[in-house]
């Protein structure tokens, strides 16, 4: 049986999130160590400010009838990810992790561009960042409060009372499935971006290179992930 049955390419609607840890290690973390350690080596001799911090990868992710995602998680090394990363085709592993999708006043996204020396330098999409032992409360899967974090620390946004669609989206491509939720902030895009620009402006370290403001599906900024694309072509249509 398949561990991961998730419909691809398309945007679909999620019911509800039960997404559990297993405190088990990866299997695939397990059968890896020498190449993931000896690819970790490569990349961080390349970037000496990546870190090698604690994720969570799922071993199963399944979407069923009534729309419920339910899957098993395992922390894994942040090196693992990206030893996967480069080497998609396990049917053991995948990534999921979650988005706010920023809906500015004025109808536009505000998504961001990662720092130079983040492992997804240039890369452009909503604020986010994968799923960390802190984001499990009861051995369960906090996606809206993974989300508040990220937005948080990456752009100096509070999302606690800003409203929200009342469930989920999913986007699922190349072993990567993004959950996201559309936010609806009360100010327009470019209000928004000044706010964030102070923000990164004010860190010692910021994650971001700063705020990225997209118009409509045929604004879509160099670097932008197939995630973001999927959605922006999803919003505005």
């Amino acid at each position: 049986m398949a561990r991961f049955e998730i419909p691809r390419g398309i945007i679909q609607p999620v019911a509800s999130v039960d997404v559990r840890l297993d405190p088990r290690p990866h299997p695939f973390e397990i059968e890896n160590v020498a190449v993931i350690e000896e690819n970790w080596r490569q990349e961080h001799a390349t970037n000496p400010r990546l870190y090698d911090g604690t994720l969570m990868l799922p071993s199963e992710l399944k979407l069923n009838g009534e729309g419920e995602l339910i899957g098993r998680c395992h922390a894994v090394r942040f090196a693992t990810m990206l030893y996967w990363r480069k080497n998609k085709g396990s049917p053991d592993i995948e990534h999921c992790f979650a988005q706010a999708a920023l809906v500015a006043r004025d109808g536009a996204l505000v998504a961001v561009r990662m720092g130079p020396h983040t492992a997804n330098a240039g890369r452009v999409y909503f604020a986010a960042g994968s799923f960390e032992p802190e984001d499990f409360v009861d051995g369960r899967a906090d996606t809206v409060g993974n989300m508040h974090r990220e937005v948080m620390e990456e752009t100096g946004l509070d999302l606690t009372h800003t409203r929200r669609e009342p469930s989920y989206h999913l986007h699922s491509i190349n072993g990567s499935t993004m959950l996201f939720q559309r936010y609806y902030l009360e100010e327009d895009a470019e209000t928004v971006a000044e706010r964030i620009r102070a923000f990164v402006a004010s860190e010692t370290e910021p994650e971001i290179e700063g705020p990225v403001i997209i118009r409509s599906a045929n604004d879509l900024p160099e670097g932008t992930l197939n995630h973001l694309a999927a959605i922006t072509r999803w919003h505005f249509s």
